[in-house]
């Protein structure tokens, strides 16, 4: 079995930009999303999206999320007070994890690719959550070509 994922951690709003985002944090995304209306042709956001990504393939998720919050917890005070005002008017944060199962031919995979089955959340992810009062979110997929998901 083969495994794509990634992981990110996101603030979001219906009313404050992901540009607002940014200048209270002092903080640049690496992704942002705009909100739009909520059409399904061509999807749009229904909020705005303000995230910090690690799609870095070879890593568990317990390492792509060590290398997010490497990134964020030197401003969990200020990403906190950012994510309060948020949650105040039905936004808020989230950590999510995105894994897609047999999405990859076997065959193009590194004879020495490593297991990215097992991971945790450490004392510290989880301090960092509670401290933001994000989220956490995980997404699985199977991709399994003509089995039937549902």
């Amino acid at each position: 079995m083969t495994l794509r994922q990634y992981t990110y951690f996101a603030m979001f709003s219906y009313h404050v930009s992901a540009a607002e985002m940014t200048s209270q944090l002092d903080i640049t995304p690496d992704e942002v999303s705009v909100r739009g209306s909520r059409h399904t042709d061509p999807p749009v956001p229904v909020n705005h999206v303000w995230q910090i990504a690690c799609r870095d393939p070879g890593l568990r998720v317990d390492e792509q999320i060590a290398q997010i919050l490497n990134r964020l917890q030197p401003h969990t005070d200020r990403i906190s007070e950012v994510v309060s005002r948020l949650a105040n008017h039905g936004g808020g944060a989230v950590l999510q994890v995105v894994r897609y199962f047999n999405d990859i031919n076997p065959d193009q995979l590194p004879s020495d690719a490593p297991n990215l089955f097992g991971w945790h959340l450490d004392r510290n992810v989880l301090d960092f959550l509670t401290a933001t009062g994000a989220e956490l979110d995980i997404d699985e997929y199977d991709m399994t070509p003509g089995e039937d998901a549902g």
